[in-house]
């Protein structure tokens, strides 16, 4: 009888226990409440909205705390897309020229303030200034005087990818020309017919009328410029140096610069705003845009940029990732700044990555059927990115649709979430 009541009793205990549990929520399974809060939040934006398909990832020091896509990857298809889905990120990409760029210093391949013509093939000189050198970290901070062109720039870097159908698509795109593939050149040649005086693709207008280092100027060609730098100076092409030091170590296994390095089934479809399908394109300036990827692999890069600002970053050294993230420029450079924008990475820039006025560091990009954003909040730690597979249109159907609407929730459930709170004054301001 003693035994029976022993029994019992530990089974009455034990059966306690059991219950505390199931009505005790652990810290995982709260935030876990809140994430699927969050998808439904962002699955109802996407379905009331006119975007086909977006995916996002939020991050904080400390990795990555969700991804997740939504609505469609291919309206014929019906595909879904998910946090896997890739495309390319337009000029998000530019960041990982300035992560190549501290890379290659590291290695003792270059210098920031060194001149470029030390690197070059051929001839970049300002002719308004014939007399001043422009330098690598004016290509940077896009100070260099080098100005993208509506007949140079616009209508001629963009290409269409070989062998694909066309009879579905339309090559008619407003903002940017995309050229048939046989008009394809190597970026070299296209960089020195734009940029020598004289050369095949010059014209007056490709320089400002200001010293290099006098002026802010986003320059799409002066990123372009800076990947080649790079490969000069290590004697390695830029998509293969950013592989090596960039994407594997990152394990971003998913993405890379071209169709041919990535897997096409895998790949979103891209509309205009009118839903219209847009084919397959690349550009010769591939480095300033044309990086592809998930949404899953770039959460794991943007965790990577977190923690570098934070001082324990894997892909340089804490040296080099505060030289990166250092505003570089003063009021003067500016004719005018956006103050108000939370996510206006020109308002200060770093090493082609930029600080806004509210608080965030990142960069965000748009092309034909993208739109692409990555910021992080440099006080809290915590960052979010944002990729899409439609055109944006005007900024009044962006205010009221999908993207302002997607960001301010994932603002609001990063106070849900229960995180681990970043160290003090442990990133560079």
């Amino acid at each position: 009888m003693k035994k029976l009541a022993l029994i019992l009793i530990i089974g009455i205990v034990f059966s306690s226990c059991n219950q505390n549990k199931k009505h005790t929520k652990s810290p995982k399974s709260q935030n876990q409440i809140v994430l699927d809060s969050l998808t439904m939040k962002l699955d109802s934006i996407q379905k009331n909205g006119q975007i086909n398909g977006f995916a996002v990832a939020m991050v904080d020091q400390n990795g990555v705390l969700y991804e997740k896509g939504f609505g469609l990857a291919n309206l014929e298809t019906q595909e879904r897309y998910t946090e896997n889905t890739i495309q390319h990120i337009a000029s998000v990409s530019k960041t990982l020229i300035g992560i190549a760029l501290m890379k290659a210093k590291e290695m003792g391949k270059l210098n920031l303030d060194d001149p470029i013509q030390d690197y070059l093939p051929f001839k970049v000189i300002n002719p308004n200034y014939p007399n001043e050198t422009i330098t690598i970290r004016q290509l940077a901070t896009h100070t260099s005087g080098i100005s993208d062109t509506e007949e140079q720039y616009m209508e001629r870097a963009w290409i269409l990818t070989k062998d694909q159908d066309l009879t579905k698509v339309s090559t008619d795109y407003p903002a940017q020309r995309l050229n048939p593939s046989e008009l394809d050149i190597p970026m070299e040649k296209y960089l020195k017919g734009y940029l020598e005086i004289n050369g095949a693709y010059y014209q007056d207008d490709n320089y400002l009328n200001f010293k290099p280092g006098e002026r802010y100027n986003y320059s799409n060609i002066g990123a372009t410029l800076c990947a080649f730098v790079i490969e000069k100076a290590t004697g390695q092409a830029f998509d293969a140096f950013t592989e090596e030091h960039i994407l594997k170590p990152l394990e971003m296994n998913s993405s890379g610069w071209s169709l041919d390095n990535v897997d096409i089934k895998k790949h979103s479809r891209l509309y205009r705003n009118d839903n219209t399908l847009l084919p397959f394109y690349t550009a010769i300036t591939y480095p300033d845009g044309m990086l592809i990827s998930s949404s899953s692999d770039m959460a794991k890069y943007l965790a990577e940029l977190v923690k570098g600002y934070s001082g324990e970053g894997i892909l340089l050294s804490k040296e080099s990732y505060k030289e990166l993230f250092t505003e570089q420029l003063e009021e003067k450079n500016f004719e005018s700044r956006n103050a108000g924008n939370p996510y206006n990475g020109d308002y200060s820039p770093s090493i082609f990555i930029g600080h806004s006025a509210l608080g965030y560091i990142g960069h965000s990009g748009g092309d034909a059927g993208v739109g692409t954003w990555m910021y992080f909040d440099k006080e809290k730690k915590t960052g979010r990115y944002i990729v899409i597979n439609t055109d944006m249109g005007n900024d009044e159907r962006a205010k009221e649709l999908e993207y302002y609407a997607v960001w301010d929730t994932m603002n609001e459930y990063f106070d849900k979430l229960n995180l681990e709170k970043p160290a003090h004054n442990n990133g560079y301001k």
